[in-house]
């Protein structure tokens, strides 16, 4: 999960916005948790590779002994 966390804002038409909010109330997910998912697949049926925040990429220190 991520540490950190940015805004993003976006405009949207308040019919959708009523749908969308009254949709993931009735998952019990909030609209943001929906949102950060359809991101995060959307990056990766792009293949756009990704590190979340508070995450590090941790190197095999096998591979690089001399």
């Amino acid at each position: 999960m991520e540490l950190k966390t940015a805004r993003l804002t976006l405009l949207i038409d308040p019919a959708k916005k009523k749908a969308f909010e009254t949709l993931c109330a009735r998952q019990d997910l909030t609209p943001s948790q929906v949102v950060r998912r359809m991101i995060r697949d959307y990056l990766v049926q792009h293949g756009v590779e990704f590190v979340p925040s508070g995450l590090t990429v941790e190197t095999d220190t096998a591979d690089n002994a001399s």
